[in-house]
């Protein structure tokens, strides 16, 4: 029986050798490269075409959702497994609805990794048991045509221009200058999107905005 050829994609060397340890010591599966960043992910996979990539979001050379996007595009037959440290809903969504098939956070045991990555080579839909139960209604294992929309798409016009703005690291003062609002305006904003999106603070704000590739959409206007 073939192997389930793996790339490992994460910018931490300690966990992605770990990582490679845990894999191959499965009968099933084998690593058969590493990448570090989003460059390095993409290069990898056009490559060596493997079924399963782990993808770290959250690394340099670009951002998760356009990864995602292009490998989906270019390397159809690759099955993408997110790992992540974000167990936000919004992140989550993000992922499943620009074409990941799976969805893992590192505080997930070791089998449920391997769990993840064989029902994912076997084409099925696999988040944490938590997510799947807060967005799915539906058990672990969703089918491969599971459609969610993209957390942005919950956020108003002026809402994706409040959150551009906190992710280029202006104040509450300074986004009320530039868009003519108040600053309690400002912060309703912000408090809003918190709540649509599942996360707790500024920072995780800042975090999901750079992950989701808003900072390089063509459909804010910046001006």
């Amino acid at each position: 029986m073939a192997k389930i050829r793996i790339i490992v994609a994460d910018d931490h060397t300690v966990l992605r050798a770990g990582l490679r340890l845990l894999i191959n010591t499965q009968p099933d599966m084998e690593v058969v490269s590493e990448a570090a960043d989003h460059v390095q992910a993409l290069k990898h996979c056009r490559e060596f075409r493997p079924t399963v990539l782990t993808l770290d979001m959250s690394m340099p050379g670009g951002n998760g959702i356009q990864t995602i996007q292009e490998l989906c595009r270019d390397c159809p037959e690759t099955r993408i497994l997110v790992l992540t440290m974000h167990d936000a809903p919004a992140y989550f969504r993000m992922a499943i609805a620009s074409g990941a098939m799976g969805y893992v956070t590192k505080t997930a045991a070791a089998d449920e990794l391997l769990n993840a990555i064989r029902h994912v080579a076997a084409g099925k839909v696999f988040t944490h048991a938590t997510l799947a139960h807060d967005n799915l209604a539906e058990p672990t294992f969703a089918s491969q045509n599971t459609a969610l929309n993209s957390p942005l798409e919950s956020l108003s016009e002026r809402e994706r221009e409040v959150l551009l703005q906190l992710a280029q690291g202006h104040t509450n003062q300074a986004i009320a200058d530039q868009l003519r609002l108040s600053v309690k305006t400002v912060e309703s904003y912000r408090a809003r999107m918190m709540s649509k999106l599942g996360l707790q603070n500024r920072a995780e704000l800042t975090k999901f905005a750079i992950a989701s590739g808003l900072l390089n959409s063509p459909e804010i206007d910046r001006s």
